[in-house]
């Protein structure tokens, strides 16, 4: 019998008929579970519903719920609109973690005991995930994550420093939002490799929403509404260019974000958040530049 942890797990989810069987295989399997997992359909139109009721049907502690169809699929803000009803909803009231979970992911069944273990090690960490892989070829590729970022797919969070942060923001880009909003008060966020803990995404991050190509646009556009600095934003970009559709893709993410600079497109109202988010930035480039240059010396001695 798996140990029940106080733990709550909430997952929007919308017409994931083909992946949610892994992410329910992989929760009902793990050695560690939450006492309630609610997730809610966000209109789906395939056969996700049913699926997860029948799972249901044999653990009491999965739920699900359904909001009403808007006709599509809405990242970010939308997802976020979901989780927050999910959170409303919540028959526990006695937790001490709240996770966010997608339903195209699955998981190693130590995966929620490793992640709880590595929260309890440091009392300032707030939010923690796995590395994050997705199949291909055969075999498995390791998408691209910073150890300070947490895994929007899949993300664990000590409930005192989520209630801290005030949640997730219902915008674009929540999930890079809330990890600087821990920063700014004293939190650190972690994700790590460990063997038995890989997160396994079975959709191509950023390809939700009608194509890959519109999701780096949507990319772009987002760390402009975030409040990126310009030279991190390039330095951004720059980095994505090695991952799928590789260069174009860094180009897409730079383009975009610059589109918006020239428009003055709207941005996160949090004139304090986006100043000290860009101090941030700024403090992180000199760092790196720091480190070329004594690459650059090393390498003419």
């Amino acid at each position: 019998m798996p140990l029940v942890s106080p733990l709550v797990v909430i997952s929007p989810v919308r017409d994931e008929a083909i992946y949610i069987r892994n992410t329910l295989e992989s929760m009902v399997h793990q050695t560690t579970r939450p006492q309630e997992w609610l997730i809610v359909d966000d209109g789906s139109q395939d056969d996700t519903r049913s699926i997860i009721e029948a799972y249901s049907k044999e653990h009491s502690w999965i739920r699900v719920v359904s909001r009403g169809d808007r006709g599509f699929r809405k990242v970010g803000a939308g997802v976020i609109a979901a989780f927050d009803d999910g959170r409303r909803l919540m028959a526990s009231k006695d937790y001490t973690y709240i996770a966010k979970l997608d339903g195209d992911m699955s998981f190693p069944p130590r995966y929620i005991e490793i992640m709880l273990a590595r929260l309890e090690q440091d009392p300032l960490l707030a939010a923690v995930s796995g590395k994050v892989f997705r199949p291909e070829n055969g075999g498995f590729v390791e998408e691209t994550m910073i150890d300070e970022m947490v895994a929007g797919q899949f993300k664990l969070y000590k409930r005192t420093c989520f209630e801290a942060i005030g949640g997730f923001s219902q915008t674009i880009l929540w999930d890079g939002i809330d990890i600087h909003r821990c920063r700014m008060k004293g939190f650190t966020t972690l994700s790590f490799f460990h063997p038995e803990a890989r997160l396994i995404h079975h959709r191509l991050m950023g390809s939700s929403d009608s194509s890959i190509y519109k999701g780096r646009v949507r990319l772009g556009r987002g760390i402009w509404f975030m409040g990126y600095h310009p030279l991190y934003a390039l330095a951004s970009g720059v980095f994505r260019m090695r991952e799928k559709p590789f260069l174009i893709g860094g180009v897409i993410i730079i383009a975009a974000y610059f589109y918006a600079l020239i428009r003055r497109e709207p941005q996160f109202e949090d004139a304090a958040f986006i100043k000290n988010l860009r101090t941030w930035q700024l403090q992180r480039l000199r760092q790196l530049g720091g480190r070329l240059l004594r690459r650059l010396r090393l390498g003419r001695q």
